[in-house]
Formats: structure tokens, sequence, C-alpha cells
């Protein structure tokens, strides 16, 4: 089937017989250039809905999903800033003649970065357009089980029907409600690799890896950075390794305000920020003073828009997340959902892509491989990489105990420190092992330069 019919209704356009159509808004982990265009490639007519809601900032971005956008590329590229002035100040060990002060423009990085990300967005626009993958820059919600609403500027409404539906409409940062002033006066990550002028002073509220890499980055670019930490650093994650990622941010400059919840947020006559917070279950308040606010407190399923409630597609009512089977199939045999939308799967940029290219070869019946969700390798761009796969020491002694596990572990100095007299007390490598017999690897976890790169090869043997 293809859509070969426009009915007009008043102020309603009605496109019908898609075979397959993509409802996404601000995130598809950078899947537009994957699924949609795999499943055109087999023949079909496929479309694809997307639309981004501004920020409270009032920050919006093009085609391409968070990864593109707000997440991994920009992340990836000022987390390389960072480094670069790392290497400027080794350069002198090596005989480089280097001004004893260096200094970091903001505005000129943010230009670099974010011109980049908007030739991806053209790109993914022109691959589209190659595969003819119909593409409408609306807001989609059901009409029915096989109708989408899409709304543009304007109000103005198109009706698509299709055969199947898939679901990728990703996530959005989470404010804390309880903070006075936390929405009103707060950025998240949706705004800051869009910020034209430097951030400046900056407390960064979570202890995500997001919270992490953002207050890593800016540290090594020069500025005064702070994260507030409730709880625990990177939880979910190996907490010996996740330890030794903010031991070595806090040698390295970034500030840690540990067991602090803020409780309020207040914007002074001289533009700054008062940030008044409690330690622990204390009643007694503090306060400082900072240029910016981030929270990255966590995420949340951007799927209200949706009105998953008229056709029935089910979700954890705790996490707002959509229920998926083996294949990706909703509670709605012919709706689907990928990404981080969805129970139970990891938030990463490459199994949505995997996901999504397995899911449209299904399909259309020219395979039925499932997606592989274990052991999936990831990495922390922390000033200091952290990159794991498996699971972490604690999840092997909760599912095995702790006698019938092994860990094998070293602390190492990267050659790349020896001349420049880095520290590398941090630098670390855990393999986690079952006990007995062959001592099968549950998890590799590796702390040190180019972690993301390393940790690659090894996913594979872990397999």
């Amino acid at each position: 089937m293809g859509f070969v019919v426009i009915l007009k209704i008043g102020n309603i356009t009605r496109e019908v017989n898609f075979t397959c159509l993509f409802t996404k808004s601000c995130k598809s982990e950078r899947i537009i250039p994957s699924h949609h265009l795999y499943t055109a490639q087999f023949g079909k007519k496929v479309a694809v809905l997307d639309y981004v809601d501004p920020s409270p900032r009032g920050t919006k971005w093009g085609l391409g999903g968070t990864c593109v956008n707000v997440g991994c590329i920009p992340k990836k590229l000022m987390h390389q800033a960072a480094l670069l002035g790392h290497s400027v100040r080794d350069a002198q060990h090596y005989g480089w003649n280097i001004p004893r002060r260096i200094s970091h423009d903001w505005s000129v990085m943010a230009k670099g970065v974010q011109n980049y990300v908007k030739s991806l967005n053209w790109g993914h626009r022109l691959q589209l357009q190659d595969k003819k993958v119909k593409y409408f820059n609306l807001k989609g919600s059901f009409v029915d089980a096989h109708t989408i609403r899409g709304v543009a500027k304007g109000n103005k409404e198109t009706l698509l029907t299709t055969d199947h539906i898939v679901l990728a409409t990703g996530g959005r940062p989470r404010y804390p409600r309880e903070v006075s002033g936390a929405e009103e006066f707060g950025i998240t990550s949706d705004d800051i690799f869009w910020l034209k002028r430097s951030p400046g002073k900056t407390l960064v509220v979570g202890a995500s890896y997001v919270s992490l890499e953002c207050a890593g980055f800016l540290t090594g670019l020069g500025l005064d950075a702070t994260v507030m930490i409730r709880s625990i650093p990177l939880r979910g994650f190996d907490q010996q390794m996740a330890n030794l990622v903010t031991s070595h941010m806090e040698a390295s400059g970034t500030q840690f305000l540990k067991k602090c919840s803020p409780t309020r947020v207040k914007k002074l006559d001289n533009g700054r920020l008062r940030v008044m917070w409690k330690y622990g279950d204390s009643s007694k308040e503090k306060s400082d003073e900072f240029d910016t606010v981030m929270w990255a407190v966590g995420r949340a399923p951007d799927t209200a828009a949706l009105k998953l409630d008229r056709v029935g597609v089910k979700t954890n009512p705790e996490t707002g997340k959509i229920i998926v089977d083996s294949a990706e199939v909703t509670s709605i045999p012919h709706i689907f959902a990928i990404g981080d939308i969805t129970e139970g799967r990891p938030e990463l940029t490459p199994t949505a892509i995997a996901s999504g290219k397995l899911l449209a070869r299904r399909l259309f019946g020219l395979s039925s491989e499932l997606m592989d969700y274990d052991n999936v390798p990831t990495a922390v761009f922390t000033p200091l990489e952290y990159g794991s796969v498996g699971i972490s020491e604690e999840d092997a002694v909760h599912r095995y105990g702790p006698d019938n596990i092994e860990v094998y572990h070293a602390f190492y100095k990267p050659l790349e420190f020896v001349v420049a007299e880095r520290d590398a007390t941090q630098c670390y490598i855990k393999m986690v092992c079952l006990r007995e017999k062959d001592q099968q690897i549950l998890g590799l976890h590796f702390i040190g330069p180019n972690a993301g790169e390393v940790i690659q090869g090894f996913a594979l043997g872990i397999k």
C-alpha cells in the first residue's frame, strides 16, 4: 500500500494508505537515517512525523533526535574541546612553547558545534528525500489504532492512515517540580549545547552520567563547575568505578556537594541565581550564587502528547514507558515502540539503531531476528572516561552471591601520562567473573583515556 489520496476538509488534510508510519518528537536516538530509510529500501511507502516542543528556555532544534542535537554528538564534541585543553597544557612537557596563560572562547566552540549539528539535520532531510520517505514536521497523536493526527504551527491538522505504526519519541529531561524556581530559572541538557555565551559559574544538579559529563567538560573548559548529589553517583553502574570517576573529577577541579538537595532558586537583581539547599536531613539551609543552574535529575518518556490511552497502548504506570515484548510489539499488534520510551531497554543510541533496523526487516517478513539487549557496551564521557560491558560487581554479588564471584583488577598508568606527569591514581581496570569452572566473564570495567573506544572490542568477546 502507498499514500495514494490526499483529501482536504476545511483546515484538515487527510493523507491515507501508508505502509508504515514512524512517530517521533524530540528523540529517537539518531534512528532517522536507519530504520525509516531501511524500511523504505524494501519498497514500502513510509512516512515519519517529527516535531520538537521547545524547552522551557525556548531551545529548539532540527531533525535527528536527541543524540544528534542535544546528546551524544554535541556532548562528545565539547568533551573533546575540554580534552584538547589538557593536551595543550601537556604539550610543554614535550618541548612545545605554550603561553603561561591559555584561555577558551565558548562562542567559537559553540558556533562550530552547532553548525556541525545543523549540517547533520540537513543531511537527514536529504536522506529521507533520497529514499522517498514522506516527512512531516507535525506533532502526532492517535485518533484511532490506524490513524494519526499531526498538528502543525497554526493548528493546521493532517490525518494519516497507516498499516503499521512505530513509536520512537524518546525522552525529555525532568525538572524537580518540588524546587521553587527550578523550571523558571534553570536549564537542562536540552539547552546547554545551544548556549551562545559561556554559562559561567555553573551548578549541575544530579548524579547521572549527563550531570557528570557536563560538569566534567565545563571544568575542562576552565569554568567553575559544582555538582550537587543527593545520594550516589552513576546509579546502576559499578559503584567502585563511579567513585573513582568522581574522585578524578574532584582532583581536576570539579566541586561536589554531596548528600545535598536543592530547595529554592531565586534570581537576584544582578542577574545571578541564588540556590538554597539542605544537607541530608538537616533543616538548616545553605546557599551560594551561580550564573547557571543545570538540572540533570533524570529523563521522562515523551509520550503524553501521543494519547496512547485512546488506542490501549499499555505503559508502566510508574515510569510512563511503553511495555513491549521481545519483538518491540506493544499491547496493540500493529503498533511498535523502540528506543528510550520502551520499558526495560538500555537508553543508548546504538541499541535504538539496531533495534529499528531489525524491526524493519521483521515487519515485512525478511527476517525473524530479534534485538539482543544483553551485555551492550556503554561509556561515560567524563574527563577520565569510563567504559563498561556486562554487569557491575554489585549486580554479580546480588545474582550469584559473594562467594561465587572472582574479581580481577589492576591500577595502571597510561604511557601518555608519564612525560606530562599526569595523575593516574584513578586509571583502573576490573573484570568480574564467576568463580567456578571456566570463570565466565560477567562484566568488564575500564577507566582511562579513550575508554569508550577501548571497551568496544571486548564487548564481542563477552557476548
